[in-house]
Parts: structure tokens; C-alpha cells; sequence
């Protein structure tokens, strides 16, 4: 009897501390530094991966803006159509490029050694980048582009510095560049250095967008190379959610069962 009441405990219990990882998983962390104009670092590309909606509008700007330079090696036309709800007719029309079906890869026609010699380096294909880099280092990329005369490309970028990436959004976001302050610091040795941080970013000329549709056409992005790096999270996310549920029912009979049990000890 003890050891059958152990084993009943031992899986209320892991019952329990399932669903409750599961209730707080999506919890800021304490002490997370707040996103600012000026703290750029802690700018977080907030989506839902279930939204589709977004996730068509995200296809809509890669194959606009992303496709003639990068590929998606590892995703089909027709498993995108399918996982986002996009009928072939509107896909073909829309989306899959003059030549291909819809049963190839995304790949770019950008002959290789074109785009080395335009731009230094063959542009790396986005298949997996949402996984390699994050999110929210995609969506910081996309939003820190600024003016730099010194650039063959004429932009610079905060996240990645000396990118050989140009500002292909400019058209839609504007010209920005980037206002700095001085701030004082002291060096181990206990001399006072002044070093100029970066504080804001100063519009130069706007786009098309204002920065709240900016901002959102860059979400929109982003969701959709975080789906691209991992299709199968559509599914597993909505899946968790009768998990979740199974778990509470289980750790609810697993109490009934246990109160049967310890009615007869008593």
C-alpha cells in the first residue's frame, strides 16, 4: 500500500509542476531590462506564431523585399501554402516566382557570384536564422539601420556593424541616422574617460510607413522566418494547449484516486 501511495504521489505531483511550467512559461523574467528608444538591446520581436495572418503578411514581404537576394533553402512553396492557409491559385499568383512551381524550394534567382560581387559576400540563406540568431536579433537587425555616407552600401546597422547588407527597407521605413551623447566613465586605474553612447535615432527623411506600420510590417517578418526555421511549431503550439488540459484532468483523477485509496488507511 505505501509504495503504490508513493508512486500515485510521485505522479500528482509531476502532473502539477507540468501544467504550472506550462501556466508560467510565457512570464516576463524578473528584472528584464524595459525596451526604450535609447536601450535598443532589449527590443523584443512580441508575435504570435498562431496568428495567420501575420504569417501571410510575412510571406508577402520576404517574396517582396527578401527573395531576390535570400533563399529558404529548406521550405516548399506548397508546405507554406498548406501550413498557412494560402490557396494554390493565390499562391502561384502571388508568391511563387516567374519560372518555378509550386512544388520547388524558395530559392532566390540571384546568380551567387553576382551577389559577392555587388555586395562582398553571398547572402546567407534565412531557412534557419530565426533559430540560429533569435527573433529578436532578426527584428533589432531590421529596425537599426541607419545612414553612413562611409558605407559602399550608404548604411550601417547597430546590431551588426559593417553589415554588407543594404537598407532595403529604406523605401519604407525612411532615412534615419543615429544621435549620441557623451558619458563619463571611470577606468579601473580611477581616471575619467568620456566615451559617446549611442541615445536615439533622428529621422532624415520618412518613408512610405510611419513607425507604427513600420514596426509592424518587421513583426510581421520576422513571425515568418521563425515559422520557416521550425514549421512544425504551428502545430506543437496548438498542441499544447490539450496537453496542458490532460495534465489537469490527470492530476484531477490522480487526487480522486488517491482520496479512494487513503479511505480505506483511515
Amino acid at each position: 500500500m505505501r509504495i503504490k501511495m508513493r508512486a500515485l504521489n510521485a505522479l500528482m505531483y509531476g502532473a502539477l509542476l507540468l501544467a504550472a511550467g506550462a501556466a508560467f512559461a510565457a512570464e516576463p523574467e524578473a528584472g528584464a531590462e524595459e525596451a526604450t528608444a535609447t536601450n535598443w538591446k532589449a527590443w523584443h520581436a512580441d508575435f504570435d506564431i498562431a496568428n495567420r495572418d501575420a504569417l501571410q503578411r510575412g510571406a508577402r514581404n520576404f517574396a517582396n523585399y527578401c527573395l531576390g537576394c535570400h533563399s529558404l533553402k529548406y521550405e516548399r512553396y506548397s508546405r507554406l501554402g498548406q501550413d498557412l492557409g494560402i490557396p494554390p491559385d493565390l499562391l502561384n499568383k502571388y508568391l511563387v516566382q516567374p519560372g518555378d512551381k509550386d512544388t520547388n524550394y524558395i530559392l532566390t534567382s540571384m546568380p551567387a557570384a553576382d551577389a559577392e560581387a555587388w555586395f562582398g559576400k553571398t547572402p546567407p540563406d534565412l531557412s534557419l536564422m530565426a533559430r540560429a540568431r533569435g527573433t529578436d536579433y532578426i527584428y533589432r537587425f531590421l529596425k537599426t539601420f541607419y545612414v553612413d555616407p562611409t558605407r559602399q552600401t550608404g548604411a550601417n546597422n547597430l546590431q551588426l556593424p559593417a553589415t554588407a547588407m543594404p537598407h532595403v527597407l529604406s523605401e519604407l521605413e525612411g532615412l534615419k541616422k543615429p544621435v549620441y551623447k557623451s558619458v563619463e566613465k571611470k577606468n579601473e586605474d580611477g581616471k575619467t574617460t568620456t566615451e559617446q553612447v549611442f541615445d536615439h535615432f533622428e529621422q532624415v527623411a520618412p518613408g512610405r510607413m510611419n513607425a507604427e506600420e513600420y514596426d509592424a510590417f518587421v513583426r510581421d517578418t520576422v513571425a515568418f522566418l521563425s515559422y520557416v526555421g521550425e514549421p512544425a511549431q504551428i502545430q506543437r503550439h496548438s498542441l499544447g494547449i490539450w496537453v496542458v488540459l490532460f495534465l489537469l484532468i490527470f492530476t484531477w483523477l490522480a487526487w480522486l484516486l488517491k482520496k479512494e485509496y487513503w479511505k480505506d488507511v483511515h
